[in-house]
């Protein structure tokens, strides 16, 4: 950190850190890991609650060459315990580490060492922890810095886990920049949302939560410039509300996997992120394929994930777009992995969700496929809350969609399961559907 002074560093739930603290604080429990055998090389395992705490842990492991590998705080110990047999780790930090006093701890840190691993959103069954080198993530921070113009004199909100790979990045990218970042650690409720609003002038989130903090801050007021919106598309109209409350919307397309892929500034579209290659590849609808500096090493101990590569520097998560040129604007149409299967048709769940977002009263939803012993499956959806009737989500399906894309069963939830990183956890609501979840009721 080339920062260290008596400015705002970190702000979390339980206090705040000058610049110059946070520093001294990550060279004492860089002085802690070292004391304790950790260094060049090591795999270290962060599960801390505290956001400030995590951001030391992580930094510090770092500053000793160290690889910091974070972990969910809320797991139980059996969960715990699978994932550290199945990903061996050197060391564990489950509690804020010590800050003894000491010499200077000198950095040697290469561009291509293992700076920073994460369990992606999607892992199931045997844990599957994305693990990406140093200048990956960091050499990525200019140009994300002068796309969003994110600099020394921001206060960035970062209002979710930082396990998440999208949370975790706009952390340390903030504080790579001089700025100031407020990490709550989980997303806030609407009363500390607003409470930090008042002094943020840029937030990194995912699409859905946009709408809540644009309502927010048309009440509250405050003097957000900069929504960076990552994850998913950006729903629709929301681009156009932040305008009026004076907040320019930029919003990327990427993976844990991937890093940035392509981002929208202006909304015209999806380009291709500086030194970012595309290919879509199949006829028709095809899989994206990426090359670029920012893209992972791959997955921890061999666990077997979506991420393919050619041979020649590309690589895909299987995600679907449409036929795509060089120059061309990018257009998503979903996840190739989440695709039903439905009476010899294909349908992707994001052309239906957005579709039915459109019914008054829908405040978000998630379509999967349900077992059918004719069709292989049907096509189902769950909807958020009590306020969309499905006479009128019928209605809209009729006009919108084809005909194999229709729901054939509806139902309601008073909230959907999330991962981490606030995204409806589409494997979750299928399971609970298979499971005959009480709380999933069928629409009638």
């Amino acid at each position: 950190m080339r920062h260290a002074s008596d400015r705002l560093a970190v702000s979390g739930p339980r206090g705040e850190l000058s610049y110059a603290e946070l520093a001294r604080d990550v060279q004492g429990a860089a002085r802690h890991l070292l004391g304790q055998g950790v260094g060049r090389g090591a795999l270290v395992a962060v599960g801390l609650a505290d956001p400030v705490a995590q951001i030391t842990a992580v930094l510090a492991a770092d500053l000793v060459g160290a690889t910091p590998l974070l972990c969910d705080p809320a797991w139980d110990e059996g969960r715990r315990s699978r994932v550290m047999a199945a990903i061996p780790v050197d060391a564990r930090v489950d509690a804020p580490l010590p800050t003894p006093h000491g010499p200077p701890v000198r950095g040697q840190a290469a561009p291509g060492d293992r700076a920073w691993a994460c369990f992606g959103s999607g892992s199931t069954g045997r844990p599957r922890a994305v693990v990406r080198t140093r200048a990956s993530w960091t050499d990525s921070f200019p140009h994300l810095g002068d796309l969003a113009g994110i600099g020394a004199g921001d206060v960035v909100l970062v209002p979710g886990p930082l396990v998440s790979s999208l949370y975790g990045f706009a952390a340390v990218h903030a504080l790579a920049t001089g700025a100031a970042v407020v990490v709550p650690g989980r997303r806030p409720s609407a009363r500390d949302l607003a409470a930090h609003l008042r002094r943020c002038t840029v937030i990194h989130l995912v699409p859905h939560m946009l709408p809540a903090v644009l309502e927010v801050l048309r009440e509250t007021g405050g003097p957000l410039r900069t929504a960076v919106v990552g994850g998913a598309a950006t729903m629709a109209g929301s681009r156009d509300l932040a305008a009026e409350s004076g907040v320019g919307v930029v919003s990327y397309y990427g993976a844990t996997e991937l890093s940035f892929v392509a981002v929208d500034t202006d909304g015209t579209g999806l380009r291709p992120f500086p030194r970012t290659e595309i290919e879509v590849r199949g006829q028709g609808l095809g899989e994206v394929w990426v090359r670029s500096p920012w893209l992972a090493e791959g997955y921890l101990a061999g666990a077997p994930g979506p991420l393919r590569a050619d041979g020649d520097g590309w690589m895909t998560v299987g995600d679907v777009a449409e036929p795509y040129r060089p120059g061309e604007v990018l257009r998503l149409r979903g996840r190739g992995d989440g695709a039903i299967q439905t009476g010899g048709a294909t349908v992707l769940p994001e052309d239906v969700e957005e579709v039915l977002r459109k019914v008054p009263g829908v405040g978000d939803l998630v379509v999967v496929g349900s077992p059918h012993p004719l069709l292989g499956s049907v096509v189902t959806a769950v909807i958020e809350g009590e306020g969309a009737s499905r006479a009128s989500l019928e209605a809209m399906a009729r006009g919108g969609l084809d005909a194999a894309q229709r729901p054939r069963r509806w139902y309601a939830v008073p909230a959907l399961p999330r991962t981490p990183t606030g995204k409806p956890a589409r494997g979750l609501v299928a399971a609970r559907l298979a499971d005959g979840d009480p709380d999933m009721r069928r629409l009638a």
